[in-house]
């Protein structure tokens, strides 16, 4: 027990820091607000010094921080962080197999809704249809949320349409790139595929218990580190930026705009999404071909329905209502 309560206190210094926004905190003022001894603030400080925080103390001034790591860590999402569930219960680790893994795990254990499990690297992430999903280590972002939301089972699916309008709204807000949202779950820049996401659901066929949306995003790699069958589809945010991106910073963003959104969604339903959505639409007016599982379909995509199903016309032109496909452009 005595860990939970230690990473407890971590955080409150970590919220500290995050309101003095870059100014001094006495020593004094720290051990008050903790609740422990000087001895045991310096510990602290110590700990997120070996994180890779670099601290300022000056005596009579206290602490301050001047740079956080870029690291993925509880304790660099949590400093700056200003939502009120989501992100504020944190699972990290080094290495996983997938976070989408240990999300389901903590959900059927009963995790609070807003709990985030989070990785630097993961050895088997999986995409849609179970396919590979690259990650190396310390280049990107491997995330699952669990959303406990009060809605029929069916709906789930619109909970990925909200997330990729968190997550272009997000990108564009720290990178000033404007994305586009590939239905039903990628987000391209350039045409090139920049991040994915995948919802899971544990529920019963009248109610959900947990939907997990997992979300990886290719932040900082170079091209050299995508396998090369994949490099002329995939790109990340530095490479269409030119720049190294601060991955904890987008998480956090990440966290706000979805919980807004989700806020939107539980209270006016998914027509505010549907039209959000549509502004960053790759496809619409366009020529697609959608492959389902019973065959495939070529027309143009007019748009979702209120409900976020993808409509699409025919040669003939009979509209044609599309749940769950492939979708190329």
């Amino acid at each position: 027990m005595a860990h939970s309560s230690q990473s407890d206190t971590r955080r409150k210094l970590l919220e500290l820091f995050s309101e003095a926004n870059g100014e001094f905190i006495s020593g004094q003022k720290i051990s008050e607000m903790l609740g422990c001894s000087r001895t045991a603030v310096w510990k602290h400080i110590e700990e997120l010094r070996k994180e890779g925080f670099e601290l300022e103390a000056v005596r009579r001034l206290g602490y301050r921080i001047v740079k956080a790591p870029d690291k993925v860590t509880a304790n660099e999402i949590h400093l700056g962080l200003k939502t009120e569930t989501l992100g504020r219960h944190i699972h990290f680790e080094e290495e996983v197999t997938s976070t989408q893994q240990i999300a389901l795990k903590l959900a059927y254990e009963g995790a609070k809704e807003g709990t985030l499990v989070i990785a630097e690297q993961q050895t088997a992430g999986r995409g849609r249809m179970d396919r590979k999903w690259f990650s190396p280590k310390g280049t990107g972002i491997w995330m699952s949320l669990i959303l406990r939301p009060p809605i029929p089972p069916q709906k789930a699916p619109q909970l990925t349409l909200l997330t990729a309008v968190a997550i272009a709204q997000a990108i564009q807000e720290i990178t000033d790139i404007v994305p586009d949202i590939k239905w039903p779950n990628d987000i391209l820049i350039n045409g090139k595929k920049c991040v994915g996401i995948l919802t899971e659901l544990q529920a019963d066929p009248d109610r959900i218990h947990s939907v997990i949306v997992g979300i990886g995003i290719n932040v900082n790699q170079t091209i050299e580190q995508f396998p090369e069958e994949i490099r002329a589809i995939a790109t990340s945010l530095s490479i269409e930026k030119g720049e190294r991106i601060q991955r904890a910073k987008l998480i956090q963003e990440i966290l706000l705009r979805l919980e807004y959104l989700y806020k939107q969604y539980l209270q006016y339903g998914f027509r505010p999404i549907k039209l959000l959505w549509e502004g960053y639409a790759a496809s619409i007016g366009k020529e697609i071909v959608a492959r389902t599982l019973t065959g495939t379909m070529k027309g143009i995509a007019l748009g979702i329905t209120d409900e976020g199903v993808l409509m699409l016309e025919d040669e003939n032109k009979q509209i044609h209502y599309i749940h769950s496909a492939d979708i190329q452009l």
